[in-house]
């Protein structure tokens, strides 16, 4: 699958931070927090557990079309302004979009859309249990919240 086939795959949701940092710092950022939340031992064991072909790291850095982390490959990247990461294992075929948008001086949007397909009735149960118990919306916003950085200290 590439990234436009991504596209093709049945919306699922998008969440939104705003950045407190111009989209080379968000871009730098992003791809830091990706490498860490699914380059350890516990992303490698899931992806292998539910049969994705991307079970490990490898590939450039930072992050360019071929680069892979546990469960994600990289379709496309563009600098500062767009990453997509597809996937598939035995219950799911998932694409990962990132969108960087300038959001006033000094600051920049960044979006995660989340499109994928969960065919037959083990796909449907796997839906359940990722999506409707808001699990992969809490893992998304918890990444986002990663890449935006601790909230600034109050005096």
């Amino acid at each position: 699958m590439d990234a436009v086939a991504a596209l093709s795959l049945p919306y699922v949701d998008e969440h939104t931070t705003v950045v407190a940092a111009d989209a080379g710092v968000v871009w730098g950022r992003l791809g830091e927090v990706l490498d860490r939340w699914f380059g350890g031992g516990r992303a490698a064991g899931y992806a292998r557990l539910v049969g994705c072909p991307d079970r490990g790291s490898s590939g450039p850095r930072p992050l360019a079309v071929g680069s892979t982390i546990p469960g994600f490959r990289v379709a496309s990247a563009v600098p500062h302004a767009e990453l997509v990461l597809i996937g598939r294992h035995h219950f799911s075929t998932y694409a990962l979009l990132f969108h960087l948008d300038a959001a006033g001086p000094g600051r920049t949007r960044l979006r995660a859309e989340t499109r994928a397909r969960f065919p037959g009735p083990a796909g449907c149960l796997y839906r359940q249990l990722v999506l409707a118990t808001g699990g992969h919306a809490l893992g998304v916003r918890r990444l986002l919240a990663a890449v935006r950085g601790p909230a600034p200290r109050r005096s």
